[in-house]
């Protein structure tokens, strides 16, 4: 029987964020799988008290006996961050590099479960072996250490997935983009290429940290007064250029915030940072001259929990910014965030601070690759296919036409849960559709997208609770109802709101006999139509309702 070679994404691909990805390989009746990636992404206000979502992993599960093992090409949330969610359901084997897998323990750590025995370190530039599968990886440069592009072999061919990847060409803290080993699998023949989309709208290149980190420091050497810097935890180039201008400018450096302190301690614990000065706590910098403190802060997106909210509404104990003080947001600000961050923004001007972000100076360059970076790597690699992942679908949509200037033989367009045969014939094909969707962590507790709390907690915040208790005497006569509500419009509600809704109680219960209990089931449902009713005649809303019969 004749081998195939299956691409599935089931997260990561019409949307950014949320990233997994699976491979199999072999005879239709014993395909074996692999996993790259295993990705959050983060909720917003339509999805009230969820945080995060993750991929559905039902399809993979099933399988969980053919699968040989996770595969990470680096540490950021969108690309590890539900493992702690899915794995326990498979509980493989789990590969990544030293940093990245010193924040996989981590995040085990919190959830008490040891993941030792399952956890292999690779080393930068390597390979392994998982059954017919040999994975290398190659070095490349992004917004966090260790990111790492997979060149993916099986006798038929080479598959290389590029992961999260830009070209910077002084990266400042880790290896550059190991240009001469993509030249050489490009040589040996790249049949499909399935890479980034992220900023394939974006004219010139990404830009490089060397280039943010001089500017910076031009910044910070005109401030007289405090500074903060505000960035992703995760950009440890970042933040070692932000201990590099403390250095320069003779101040004190602190961290603020519980994942820029982690981030610090990984990449130390990794080798890296050996020769920076050491952070001062937020507690003793507090008593220093504004003049000689520099905090590096999370926050950046306008967190309502990061550290930089805390600060600016003055309600972090340690931390606080005076008229004439400088903030500087060194970071892009992420599609979707950008009501709460100009609000935090706002409220900055407003009390005479500073405020300096990538709008009005450059303080910072993005982790994906642009148009010309996109160029190099497809010149580099000389696939006969791409297909494109890591975008919403006008971002795919464009990278196809992108791929179509630069003469690529062909491009296929796919969404999460496409099945792709990467071997048929000539060019890849979809040929099947996997069970695909999305999981809410609702608390901690792991819900589908049609759970029923999530939809009364979307009912709860757009319409309101209203609660009513009937007391029924051993007569059956029913005493005044108790009316209890929440969230609803009280204009006039004195007036006519609570009389009218006591009659049309009555006027419902005497239609029904109180002492059957077998009624009781109808008369509930009844009251709940009727009270509703009532309501959006006179509010316009239609409130989440519980009816309680007590007997006496």
């Amino acid at each position: 029987m004749k081998n195939k070679l299956l691409f599935c994404p089931l997260g990561g691909s019409g949307e950014i964020g949320m990233n997994m990805n699976l491979y199999a390989y072999g005879p239709e009746d014993n395909l074996k799988w692999i996993i790259v990636d295993m990705g959050v992404t983060f909720a917003d206000d339509s999805v009230p008290g969820v945080d995060l979502i993750f991929p559905d992993p039902g399809f993979i599960v099933d399988k969980k006996k053919d699968l040989l093992g996770i595969v990470l090409t680096h540490a950021h949330e969108d690309h590890i961050g539900s493992l702690v969610h899915i794995w326990p359901e498979l509980k493989c084997k789990i590969y990544a590099t030293p940093f990245t897998s010193v924040l996989i323990k981590e995040k085990f750590k919190e959830t008490k479960i040891d993941i030792s025995k399952y956890l292999n370190i690779v080393e930068l530039n390597s390979k392994i072996n998982l059954g017919p599968f040999e994975i290398d990886f190659i070095n490349l440069t992004h917004s966090i250490l260790e990111p790492n592009g997979l060149s993916i072999t099986i006798p038929e061919g080479i598959i290389l997935h590029t992961g999260d990847w830009k070209i910077d060409p002084n990266p400042l803290i880790g290896p550059k983009i190991d240009q001469k080993k993509l030249l050489e699998i490009g040589n040996k023949g790249v049949k499909v290429m399935i890479c980034d989309s992220t900023n394939v709208f974006s004219p010139g290149r990404a830009g490089s940290e060397s280039d943010v980190r001089e500017n910076l420091l031009r910044i910070i050497e005109n401030q007289k007064k405090r500074v903060l810097v505000t960035s992703f935890a995760s950009n440890v180039a970042r933040m070692e250029t932000i201990f590099y201008c403390a250095k320069k400018t003779k101040r004190e450096i602190s961290l603020v915030g519980r994942s820029m302190n982690r981030i610090y301690k990984a990449a130390k614990q990794c080798g890296y940072f050996q020769s920076l000065q050491d952070p001062v706590d937020p507690r003793e910098a507090k008593n220093l001259p504004r003049e000689k403190v520099l905090f590096l802060c999370t926050g950046s997106q306008g967190e309502p929990m990061g550290a930089l909210n805390r600060i600016v509404n003055e309600t972090h104990p340690d931390v606080f910014l005076d008229e004439g003080d400088q903030v500087i947001f060194s970071s892009k600000m992420i599609p979707g965030n950008e009501k709460k961050l100009y609000f935090l923004q706002n409220l900055l001007v407003k009390k005479n601070i500073e405020l300096i972000t990538e709008e009005n100076s450059f303080v910072h360059v993005s982790g994906h690759p642009n148009r010309d970076d996109l160029k190099d790597m497809y010149n580099w690699v000389k696939p006969k296919s791409i297909i494109p992942v890591h975008g919403e679908h006008r971002h795919i949509k464009e990278h196809i036409k992108f791929a179509k200037e630069m003469k690529i033989p062909f491009a296929l367009k796919i969404e999460n849960g496409d099945i792709i045969d990467l071997m048929s014939g000539s060019k890849p094909e979809i040929i099947d559709k996997a069970p695909s969707g999305k999981i809410y962590l609702d608390g901690k507790i792991a819900v589908n997208m049609d759970s029923q709390s999530i939809k009364e907690r979307k009912n709860l915040s757009l319409n309101g609770y209203l609660e009513i208790t009937l007391i029924v005497g051993n007569s059956g006569k029913i005493k005044k109802p108790i009316i209890s509500f929440k969230g609803i419009p009280e204009k006039e509600i004195e007036e006519s709101f609570i009389f009218e809704m006591e009659d049309q109680i009555h006027n419902t219960c005497r239609t029904f006999s109180i002492n059957n209990k077998k009624q009781e089931k109808n008369l509930i449902e009844t009251l709940k139509q009727d009270c509703r009713k009532l309501i959006k005649e006179k509010t316009g809303k239609k409130p989440f309702t519980n009816i309680n019969i007590a007997r006496i």
